[in-house]
C-alpha cells in the first residue's frame, strides 16, 4: 500500500476542492482510467501543498536561498541567511494574513445578499439583538475584541452558504457561541477563549456533538 495516499478526506474539515474527484467514484460516472489519472495528479498536488505548508511554518535553507538569490545580489553568507530567514518567515505570515483579510473583505462586502426583500430584512436576526439579550441574561459576561474578530471570520466563511444576517453570536461565561438564526439548537461553532494560555475552536458534527480544536492564532480558524 502506498504510504502517500492520493486523497485524504477529513469529514470534520472537508476540502471542497476534492468534491469533484469524489464524484468520479460514484457508480453512475465511474471511469477507472479517469480515476487513475486523477489519482496521480492529486497525489502530487497534496504533497506540494504539504511541502508549501511546511516551508511557511519552518522554512528550510533551500527555500530561503530561493528568495534570497532573486532579491539580493551579494554572496549568500551565514549573516545573509540569518537575515533573510527572518524576512522570509515574516513575509510569508503577512502573505497569509493578507489572503485571509482579502477573503473576509470579499465575503463581508459581497453583494450576493443585497437584493434581500424588505420583509426578510425586517425579520432578520442581527448580532446587535443577540448582544443586547446577552447583556440582559448575564451582566458579568465580557465580550473581548478577539472573540468578535473570531466571530467575523466564521461569519465570513458561513456567508458562502447562508445570508450573513442569520449568523449571530451569544457570549456566556464559559464560551462564545456562534449560532444560526440565534437558535441554540443550530450551533455553528464555539470559541473557548477564556483560558489563560490555550484557546480552542469548538466545531459540531451532524449529531451536534462538539469537538474542541486547539488553535494558536485566529488565522487558524480560517
Amino acid at each position: 500500500m502506498d504510504d502517500k495516499p492520493f486523497l485524504v478526506l477529513d469529514l470534520l474539515d472537508i476540502d471542497e476542492s476534492l468534491l469533484p474527484e469524489l464524484r468520479k467514484l460514484t457508480k453512475d460516472v465511474f471511469d477507472l482510467d479517469s480515476i487513475i489519472n486523477a489519482a496521480g495528479e492529486l497525489k502530487y498536488i497534496g504533497q506540494i501543498k504539504r511541502t508549501i505548508a511546511a516551508q511557511f511554518k519552518e522554512p528550510e535553507d533551500e527555500w530561503i536561498r530561493f528568495f534570497t538569490t532573486r532579491l539580493y545580489e551579494g554572496t549568500f553568507t551565514q549573516r545573509v541567511r540569518v537575515q533573510f530567514t527572518l524576512l522570509v518567515t515574516k513575509a510569508t505570515k503577512q502573505f497569509l494574513n493578507d489572503q485571509v483579510s482579502e477573503r473576509l473583505n470579499l465575503a463581508l462586502g459581497s453583494n450576493n445578499f443585497s437584493c434581500v426583500e424588505e420583509g426578510e430584512q425586517e425579520g432578520a436576526v442581527t448580532s446587535h439583538v443577540a448582544v443586547q439579550n446577552d447583556l440582559v441574561r448575564d451582566t458579568e459576561v465580557e465580550t473581548t475584541p478577539e472573540e468578535l474578530e473570531g466571530y467575523q471570520i466564521i461569519k465570513a466563511i458561513a456567508c458562502s452558504e447562508v445570508k450573513p444576517q442569520r449568523v449571530v453570536h451569544r457570549d456566556s461565561k464559559t464560551y462564545f457561541a456562534i449560532l444560526l438564526d440565534d437558535n441554540n439548537r443550530k450551533p455553528i461553532a464555539r470559541l473557548h477563549f477564556n483560558g489563560k494560555s490555550k484557546k480552542f475552536l469548538g466545531l459540531f458534527d451532524i449529531n451536534k456533538v462538539e469537538t474542541r480544536h486547539e488553535i494558536n492564532s485566529l488565522e487558524a480558524i480560517y
